[in-house]
């Protein structure tokens, strides 16, 4: 759907319906940030072609453009968590050869909550207990079939908010608030 015809379907929704229950924002396409140290290049690219051709994900490459020998997992992580973070319904996708120094950085940023998808299960628990909001892969440990597995399962997932979890996600922000 083009965006004037979108437009026109949130006018048309907020008017025929109750325009509290209509929410622009959710109702807009989420993009999927994706970056990569040397390591995890070859991985990001083929990834990022499959959530934008079987997925239908609107994908957004950090970079690095082309595989640099030596680049820092650590430009990277930082660019995609300051993204995501911004707009609560993008999601990011973070690769590195074990995944540690991807996750480890993004979750310096304020309001990220990465964590490694090391299998599918892991990738839906991440999501519906702790809401993550990046997932983080090791390019060494999984192959390309694995990966868009766990990502797959990573973006379907949807936070459980029940009151353990939401009680936990305000002790984090407390603390990234000290």
């Amino acid at each position: 759907m083009s965006i004037p015809y979108f437009h026109l379907l949130v006018k048309y929704l907020k008017n025929r319906y109750n325009s509290s229950i209509i929410n622009y924002h959710s109702m807009a396409k989420r993009t999927i940030y994706i970056g990569s140290d040397y390591m995890g290049f070859k991985l990001k690219q083929k990834l990022a072609t499959f959530l934008r051709t079987q997925l239908r994900e609107n994908v957004a490459d950090m970079g690095p453009k082309k595989r640099i020998e030596g680049d820092d997992a650590i430009d990277y992580s930082v660019k995609v968590a300051r993204t995501v973070v911004k707009n609560k319904n993008n999601f990011g996708i973070l690769i590195c050869s074990s995944g540690h120094g991807v996750c480890i950085t993004a979750n310096k940023i304020k309001g990220a909550r990465a964590s490694i998808g090391y299998n599918i299960k892991g990738a839906e628990l991440m999501r519906l207990h702790d809401d993550a909001n990046i997932l983080c892969l090791a390019s060494k440990m999984i192959s390309f079939e694995h990966a868009c597995a766990i990502a797959k399962k990573f973006l379907e997932t949807k936070f459980e908010p029940i009151d353990r979890r939401i009680r936990r996600l305000k002790k984090l922000k407390r603390l990234e608030n000290k």
